[in-house]
């Protein structure tokens, strides 16, 4: 068996271990099995030499700020939610980055389909940013602002590429954030945090596959 093909086990075993300790709340198992399936992914990536080409750098440069971001997250304070917060916005960008080097050629289709997504997502999480307002001020609003203009920028560039699985990853990474947001500062419920980590799992392994995919 390929040692990529163990590291994507691995990765998958992780996701489901956190999503069953996100379920029936245990946290201890949630603390290492959140990160091991960025390690996972980011092994992956490496494993299969996608980092001779620059555009494989980019992804594993942001796996590993998405991967510092998690880890962050892990904590329920203010302070630990801006430093996960600066971590993501950094992997988006790099993401953001990574999909330009992969080329923006979608026709009108792609176009249309990233627009709508985003579109769909902000009209969703239309309440987040007065809940932000209101739990933290300023100090709360001018970061998160700034994060959802470049989710949402990253999720266009992700159908740019004209390539669907990073395109869907990129709508799954925008359904992550939105439910993220609105569990933490609209409403809170039970089923909140399980919703967000399934998301963001898909959506990281369908941007590297797709990504893989690109670069083949």
């Amino acid at each position: 068996m390929a040692s990529w093909t163990l590291w994507a086990l691995l990765s998958a075993l992780a996701a489901v271990a956190n999503w069953v300790a996100v379920a029936t709340g245990r946290p201890v198992v949630e603390r290492w099995a959140k990160p091991l399936t960025m390690i996972g992914l980011i092994a992956v990536v490496l494993s299969v030499g996608a980092t001779e080409s620059r555009t494989g750098w980019l992804l594993v440069a942001a796996l590993v700020f998405c991967l510092l971001g998690d880890v962050a997250l892990l904590g329920d304070t203010q302070a630990r939610f801006l430093l996960g917060l600066g971590a993501f916005l950094f992997g988006q960008l790099l993401y953001a980055v990574t999909f330009t080097s992969l080329g923006l050629t979608g026709g009108v289709l792609w176009v249309s389909t990233g627009g709508l997504v985003v579109l769909v997502a902000f009209v969703v999480g239309r309440e987040i940013l007065p809940a932000v307002w209101r739990s933290g001020g300023a100090t709360l609003i001018t970061p998160v602002a700034v994060y959802m203009g470049v989710i949402g920028l990253m999720a266009l560039f992700g159908w740019l590429t004209g390539h669907l699985l990073i395109g869907l990853g990129a709508a799954f990474f925008l359904a992550s954030d939105t439910l993220l947001a609105l569990d933490k500062f609209v409403e809170s419920r039970p089923w909140g945090h399980l919703a967000v980590m399934v998301t963001y799992h898909l959506a990281q392994a369908l941007i590297v596959l797709g990504v893989l995919r690109a670069l083949v």
